[in-house]
């Protein structure tokens, strides 16, 4: 029995997403630190090449110039998108985002700015959730998928009663963040988490670059 071919659609809405992805990961790398000033909203790609044991897999991967694998991928999308709003111009929305992704690094005890880079991609408002749910489904970074809490904001005064994030516990040091409940997980718990965790994440994406080489 012939299998049915489906025609490829360049207008399908997955593979213009894909394009967004694409588009991203062809972008000139900045360091996290020094940001340019620029307008827009869209995503990004934050990229990590410190000596912080666990995250070693992350470091192999990501030097001389490679930035192969993301710690961790996001989006900054315009005041009032998710309310359907007239949003007008976006103002510097992304560039925001990422300077307090760069804050809360220089928060924390155990992680230097100087050893995360990102690179991001302007986009139109209506492809920025998915272009982003495309690029974590790629890459699953470790910060997106196993060490929650990162991209977290303070609650609010009055509203810190639950329980402190996994990236908090693994890097303390923002203040609001220590004032939510502990977790019973310890940092050592997690940080052998994250290192089994990024081994087999390697490990897997050698194995479908290998297999989509030989195809």
């Amino acid at each position: 029995m012939t299998g049915k071919v489906i025609p490829f659609n360049p207008l399908d809405k997955k593979n213009l997403g894909a394009s967004v992805a694409e588009a991203l990961l062809s972008k000139e790398v900045h360091p996290l630190g020094a940001i340019p000033t620029f307008d827009g909203a869209g995503v990004y790609a934050i990229y990590y090449t410190g000596d912080f044991k666990p995250y070693a897999r992350l470091t192999s991967l990501n030097q001389g110039g490679q930035f192969m694998m993301p710690i961790y991928v996001g989006k900054a999308v315009p005041a009032g998108a998710r309310m359907g709003a007239d949003l007008g111009s976006p103002g510097r929305v992304l560039q925001k985002r990422l300077k307090e992704h760069a804050d809360s690094i220089r928060a924390v005890d155990n992680l230097n700015v100087e050893d995360f880079h990102c690179r991001f991609l302007v986009v139109d408002d209506i492809w920025i959730p998915l272009g982003e749910s495309l690029i974590i489904a790629r890459f699953t970074p470790v910060w997106n998928s196993l060490i929650d809490g990162f991209g977290n904001h303070n609650p609010g005064k009055g509203r810190h009663a639950g329980m402190r994030p996994r990236w908090d516990v693994l890097h303390p040091g923002r203040s609001w963040a220590m004032n939510l409940a502990e977790r019973p997980e310890q940092p050592n718990d997690i940080a052998e988490d994250a290192a089994t965790y990024l081994r087999e994440r390697v490990l897997s994406l050698s194995t479908q670059f290998i297999k989509a080489e030989g195809e």
